[in-house]
């Protein structure tokens, strides 16, 4: 597994724009397709999702693989 982070300075763009800004974890497999999602935001929120929990209300997992190159690693 290889992990990965990401932090957003705008808000999402919809009807929880209150939220704030996030910062987003993921777990992935070699292959760069995600395996678990953690979002967490300026307000205190905190989304996750992974292949039993693959979405709700407010987002979903990932479903196309990550391009490393705009993401963070983490070591």
């Amino acid at each position: 597994m290889h992990y990965f982070k990401r932090h957003w300075d705008e808000p999402r763009g919809d009807t929880h724009n209150d939220w704030g800004t996030s910062i987003w974890y993921f777990e992935v497999e070699s292959d760069l397709f995600v395996t678990r999602q953690i979002e967490t935001y300026a307000n205190g929120t905190v989304l996750h999702y992974d292949r039993q929990h693959v979405a709700d209300e407010f987002g979903a997992l990932a479903d196309q693989p990550l391009d490393a190159a705009d993401y963070e690693p983490l070591v």
